[in-house]
């Protein structure tokens, strides 16, 4: 047979069935359930998840703006550095690779459903044969092309091929989950390093306070003694109480440069930029924090690590009946194409075209109890999952009931610190204003310049702490996430 014939007669009826089934397909798909027609190139099985086409975004569905331009000249708000710093994170970068390798996977799961077709063409082929012991001139050479062609379909396996395609599909809803809780963890970092320059800034500011006031005292000092009215004791005293004031100036400040240079490399900003972070204006939420309980309920049911364990040990248990079907017979129906001669043989002198079409029903019958350990492999792979998942949720719930109980009472503190601060710094003022006009001592000043210094320094903590218990909650619970206008919130909760 010629090419052209061979190609009439075989490659294009073939081609032709297979697009026309295609076709036939999609647009059933398409009209009966709304689907949309498949890459028929990149993924015409239909396994890439939404997220792998929108591109990637929070647990709470906003998307991240990887594209967006920061102007470092302007203040920057915490959404941006949240945008910034995940798209520049390598964790998160795994995860979303993982979940095209998972999505990989499910393809090949449903590609065993469909029949496997394969073609070898040699145009140019010659056998020769010799017979060295022949009285007669009867060696042989032939000349010409062969062709091979066969198509399977496997149609019955007691399950082996199900239960794959339900393990590649648990894999990919783990790895999905796992990209959730990689975020949420990822954004939780983030939050906790703009807090801490926040909070690292708020020190310089109140030291930068304290050094001032501790300033005027020394000023007032001076004038007392140049008028003779004071020892020289008394201005050494406050003298040294402004050194010290300057002295924890210059480490808060130092503490503030390496908080910001922290969260500038993990924005993947260049080390020589300047933040400038928006300011809080609310230090706490009004609303009053839900019962224990309901943050555990929920967080044990929708908390992206504990997803994603689950569907390790569902994927797990499917490996199992994967297994146990590896050792059971299959059925497959068979056809196959043979021209001018068979696989592994020489071309015949005569051309000839053989089809044989058929079923086959293999019964494995025995495999030196490969099959069995298999699936006593499998089986413990199962209980391993089990039981890491219940470590996952027991770590997760164990965590919750210690940041709940830390937001609790951080947030019954911020009042009083408040309160503190006040009182502290008018007691201050008035010593400042009694020891100016020689009313009292310099221990007096000195006593009162400490307490308004430790007034500060317990609003500063007490802020810090709750801002670091509400964001370990919402982390821990796993229903961190941003709303538009760039308030850290949780969708359900205060």
């Amino acid at each position: 047979m010629s090419d052209s014939l061979f190609k009439m007669v075989f490659i294009k009826p073939l081609m032709q069935t297979q697009i026309i089934c295609m076709v036939t397909a999609c647009l059933f798909c398409q009209l009966t359930y709304g689907f949309s027609v498949p890459d028929l190139i990149d993924d015409p099985l239909w396994t890439k998840p939404p997220i792998l086409m929108q591109g990637p975004s929070l647990p709470d569905g906003n998307p991240i703006d990887c594209a967006a331009q920061v102007d470092l000249t302007q203040t920057v708000g915490l959404v941006e550095v949240i945008d910034l710093t995940l798209c520049n994170n390598s964790t998160i970068k795994q995860a979303w690779v993982d979940i095209k390798i998972k999505a990989s996977a499910v393809g090949e799961a449903r590609g065993a459903y469909l029949p496997a077709a394969n073609l070898t063409y040699s145009p140019r082929q010659q056998t020769r044969v010799n017979y060295p012991n022949s009285l007669y001139d009867v060696n042989t050479v032939t000349n010409g092309k062969m062709a091979y062609a066969n198509a399977t379909w496997r149609l019955f396996d007691f399950g082996g091929r199900a239960a794959n395609r339900a393990t590649a599909n648990y894999l990919l809803e783990s790895a999905l989950s796992s990209h959730d809780a990689s975020l949420q963890k990822a954004m939780a970092e983030t939050i906790r390093s703009y807090f801490e320059v926040l909070t690292a800034k708020a020190t310089v500011q109140a030291k930068t306070q304290l050094a001032d006031f501790a300033k005027t005292s020394w000023e007032a000092t001076l004038r007392r003694e140049n008028l003779g009215s004071l020892a020289k004791s008394d201005t050494l005293q406050a003298k040294t109480a402004w050194d010290k004031a300057q002295l924890a100036k210059s480490r808060a400040d130092g503490d503030y440069r390496k908080a910001a240079a922290t969260l500038v490399f993990a924005m993947g900003l260049p080390t020589h930029a300047k933040l400038l972070l928006q300011e809080s204006e609310k230090y706490h939420n009004e609303q009053a924090l839900n019962d224990l309980n309901v943050w555990l309920r929920e967080a044990e049911e929708d908390h992206p690590a504990i997803k994603a364990a689950k569907a390790q040990w569902a994927a797990a248990k499917e490996k199992i009946t994967a297994a146990r079907a590896a050792g059971l017979p299959t059925l497959d129906f068979m056809i196959n194409f043979y021209q001018n001669g068979y696989p592994n043989q020489g071309v015949q002198a005569a051309s000839s075209n053989t089809t044989t079409v058929g079923v086959t029903f293999n019964i494995p019958i025995f495999e030196g109890f490969i099959t069995t350990y298999k699936i006593r492999g499998q089986q413990a792979q199962a209980e391993y999952a089990h039981a890491e998942l219940q470590t996952v949720i027991k770590q997760i719930l164990a965590e919750i009931v210690k940041s709940h109980a830390d937001a609790v009472s951080s947030f019954a503190n911020l009042e009083s610190s408040q309160q503190l601060l006040e009182s502290a710094t008018a007691a201050a003022a008035s010593s400042a204003n009694r020891y100016e006009k020689g009313a009292s001592d310099i221990l007096e000043l000195l006593n009162a310049q400490s307490a308004m210094a430790e007034a500060h320094q317990e609003r500063i903590r007490c802020i810090a702490e709750y801002r670091s218990a509400r964001l370990r909650l919402l982390a821990n619970s796993g229903v961190l996430g941003r709303d538009l206008s760039g308030n850290i919130k949780n969708n359900s909760r205060p």
